[in-house]
């Protein structure tokens, strides 16, 4: 920790434990870390009333997330203004450009770092299309992201989305990649405990997805898959958690494809009870087909001790490469994952052991870790000011 601390204010989304996603755990994440590094911090997210006392006094809600647009909007202004008038902060961090954008002008002297967790107008319309609507928010996404003095992604892929899409500059762009609390997901319990506890079986081959139940994470081909690795493996048994427009058709696509004794839909699971589950499972798998900036499933279940495999899709590669490049699928789609799962299985293609997977990711993603180069960049920008 630094002998001089500065302020920041953090303008997020939501608070995770209200509306869990991978751009609010890593917001979470920062709020409570970042003060160990010498950072202080307010933030202000859509939320209840009650984020306020969840996150010791530090994030306060503007409006509700289910609130009009034009309530949220004016009130992350309005907020801004009034954390403005209490002190001024010494750097503003923003993690969504529409929540970002009201405060224009706000914060007119202060330095600004954009955390760029993705494409905003891509990710809400992962088809095409979008028209009028995904042109106004690639727009208001460019509005918010050239103004900031250092910006940080969290892959190389996702840093030639910012320069490519929103014209940013290169040099002020910064590799920090996303984080997890290593130590809450190094449960104590072993695979036969977590599968106890569960109610899985004991004596079959298990494989874990959690993800969003949405086109872009490649669902449809992971079942797919399975239809390869059944024949190979018989009793392999693969759960996936999640919830999502895409649950009612993924099970009638299990049913079709003759594989409801392999594939389940467990729906959504407890962030309490996410440890249990990567550490029950003998492989987790990412199957990801577009849009991944990081992907933070992937060091979750590293952190559990259960290797990953995972298509070479966005960031994705670069986040479980360097530990082993067996992790990463030679392709995207159906054929690939299959013949990728099964070959895990049989021992065919060697992935780390339990003990690899977690120093791995205490080593390289645990949430001081992070901490400490997010610090970094922000006092970069203060003095580049």
């Amino acid at each position: 920790m630094t002998d001089t601390s500065i302020d920041s204010l953090q303008i997020g989304m939501h608070w995770f434990n209200e509306r869990p996603g991978g751009l609010d755990r890593m917001f979470k994440a920062l709020i409570d870390t970042l003060p160990d590094q010498g950072v202080n911090v307010r933030g202000m997210v859509a939320g209840t009333p009650g984020v306020f006392d969840v996150s010791g006094g530090r994030v306060l809600a503007f409006a509700g997330a289910q609130s009009q647009l034009g309530t949220r909007l004016w009130g992350s202004r309005r907020q801004s203004r009034a954390l403005r008038a209490a002190k001024m902060p010494d750097v503003v961090a923003t993690h969504f450009a529409l929540y970002a954008a009201p405060t224009v002008g706000v914060f007119r002297r202060v330095p600004k770092v954009v955390h760029f967790h993705g494409p905003w107008a891509a990710e809400s319309f992962p088809g095409g299309g979008g028209g009028w609507s995904r042109a106004a928010r690639v727009a208001l996404e460019r509005f918010v992201y050239r103004s900031g003095t250092r910006h940080i992604v969290l892959s190389q892929a996702f840093g030639r989305v910012l320069h490519e899409t929103y014209g940013v500059r290169e040099d002020s762009i910064r590799i920090v990649p996303g984080c997890v609390d290593v130590a809450h997901f190094n449960t104590r319990a072993t695979k036969r405990e977590a599968r106890g506890r569960l109610r899985l079986p004991q004596d079959r081959p298990l494989l874990f997805c959690m993800r969003r139940l949405v086109s872009r994470m490649g669902l449809e081909d992971l079942i797919d898959a399975m239809a390869i690795v059944k024949p190979m493996i018989p009793d392999v048994l693969l759960i996936i958690a999640g919830k999502g427009p895409l649950e009612a058709q993924l099970q009638a696509r299990i049913v079709s494809r003759g594989l409801e004794r392999n594939v389940r839909l467990a729906g959504f699971v407890a962030d309490e009870n996410v440890p249990l589950w990567y550490r029950a499972a003998d492989l987790s798998v990412v199957p990801t087909v577009s849009l991944e900036g990081f992907g933070l499933t992937t060091i979750e279940s590293l952190a559990a001790g259960t290797p990953v495999l995972v298509t070479p899709v966005g960031g994705l590669p670069e986040a479980v490469a360097p530990l082993s490049s067996e992790l990463v699928l030679p392709s995207s789609g159906f054929r690939s994952i299959g013949e990728g799962i099964a070959d895990v299985l049989l021992g065919r293609r060697v992935v780390p052991d339990a003990e690899a997977c977690r120093a791995y990711a205490g080593a390289h993603f645990d949430r001081p870790v992070v901490a400490a180069q997010v610090a970094r960049v922000y006092r970069e920008a203060i003095s580049a000011f």
